[in-house]
């Protein structure tokens, strides 16, 4: 192994990493969400209803209706959380997929080109699913660009794999 393909391999091995972060991360957030929201009330200085005169009031508006929503919602039908407890878990297991290119960059490329199909859905979703569902433009940009930003390491490290493959000369 020369000097090149290690500096590959670390680069892709750190980009996909990141990549595996993001998803673990965006997992553990799924969980917790009422104590988020309520964390973020208090971050903006969000005590009740929103005035519409007030600093970033679209943003501000959008919080403080999300955990009334999860408050009221969790108080009366505490199995809705079950939800994104399953949303959470989905996360932590596709971030278990990535663990085999991870290991092995050549063999397993191809749930990377997955993991591309699948960032690609998620703009489609939250383009479709966002304003059926009454989510602010804003936040479906938010959404759209977790598939975007998604996108950047899994493409990268498609490029490394291939440098990779074709420096051992193993034809992939």
């Amino acid at each position: 192994m020369n000097f090149e393909r290690n500096g590959s391999l670390f680069r892709y091995r750190l980009s996909l990493g990141v990549f595996i972060g993001g998803l673990i991360a965006s997992g553990l957030t799924a969980f917790p969400l009422q104590m988020e929201t309520a964390l973020l009330n208090r971050w903006f200085e969000i005590n009740g209803p929103v005035d519409p005169t007030s600093n970033l009031f679209p943003l501000r508006a959008f919080i403080y209706t999300v955990h009334y929503a999860l408050h009221d919602t969790y108080q009366r039908f505490p199995f809705f959380g079950y939800g994104t407890d399953w949303l959470g878990f989905g996360h932590l297991v596709i971030a278990a997929f990535f663990i085999l290119p991870f290991l092995d960059p050549i063999r397993y490329r191809s749930i990377l080109h997955i993991g591309l199909l699948a960032c690609a859905g998620v703009v489609v979703v939250a383009l479709t699913a966002g304003p059926i569902r009454g989510i602010p433009f804003f936040w479906t940009l938010i959404d759209c660009s977790f598939g975007i930003l998604g996108a950047i390491p899994l493409i990268y490290c498609l490029r490394l794999a291939r440098g990779i493959c074709l420096e051992d000369r193993k034809g992939c």
